[in-house]
């Protein structure tokens, strides 16, 4: 593999990564049905783009945080803080 080929396929996946996603690729990308998500937009408890009020997108960096609040310690874990 060439350096250039190298650096287009790095630059392809960088551009990947920080497009918005659309409603069905989030739908996707979180594993949760269509009907959940749009009832998690319309309430305002995912963090979502709405341009010009009408499709909705998603930046994927928003959908990991998401997906990560609400960390549940480990018993070790737990242990550990009550020593």
């Amino acid at each position: 593999m060439t350096e250039q080929t190298i650096l287009n396929q790095l630059n392809s996946i960088v551009e990947q990564e920080s497009r918005p996603l659309t409603f069905q690729e989030a739908s996707k990308y979180l594993d949760i049905s269509s009907s959940h998500l749009y009832r998690l937009t319309s309430t305002a408890k995912i963090p979502h783009y709405k341009p010009n009020n009408k499709k909705i997108y998603f930046k994927k960096i928003d959908l990991q945080e998401w997906l990560l609040q609400n960390r549940i310690a480990s018993e070790l874990e737990i242990k550990k803080l009550g020593k």
